[in-house]
């Protein structure tokens, strides 16, 4: 069975984000176990510096790094990284478990991003969009695309 672990910085403070990726999760419990690791934000001042937002944004790539399980296929959701279709990234998620990939990572950043240092370290880089999402909310979208994806996987309805 495959194991999704959303490794991401900050907590979910808003219920309703909280109850939608509850939802997701306990769907996802059909065909993967899932994950949530919630690494430490930084704080920064009001009006931060270019090089304080840069500072906090090392420090939190390393909390990432440090929480990478050992072996896992690590992708990380940057803007910089490739779309694809919701029928894609099925497609991409049962390669991987062909491939023998039985612990794939999702890496989120803070609000500021993601450090340079965790993009290179990833094996895939996605993108879900050239729009710029809150890093809560892009925890609602990736539970309810890998449930949509595992969903297509399976010969399962949901996807139209």
């Amino acid at each position: 069975m495959l194991t999704f672990t959303i490794l991401t910085i900050g907590t979910i403070k808003e219920k309703y984000l909280s109850d939608a990726i509850a939802e997701y999760t306990k769907r996802l419990g059909a065909y993967a176990r899932v994950k949530i690791v919630e690494c430490k934000e930084e704080h920064l001042p009001d009006n931060p510096s270019a090089a304080e937002i840069r500072a906090a944004i090392a420090r939190e790539g390393e909390r990432l790094l440090e929480n990478l399980p050992k072996r896992a296929y690590v992708c990380a959701l940057c803007i910089e990284g490739k779309e694809c279709t919701s029928p894609a990234f099925a497609e991409k998620l049962d390669t991987l478990a062909t491939e023998g990939y039985s612990d794939i990572v999702f890496i989120i950043g803070g609000s500021d991003g993601l450090s340079d240092t965790v993009k290179q370290r990833a094996d895939w880089r996605l993108s879900f969009s050239p729009m710029t999402f809150p890093h809560q909310l892009m925890r609602v979208i990736l539970t309810e695309q890998l449930y949509r994806a595992m969903n297509i996987r399976y010969g399962g309805k949901y996807h139209k």
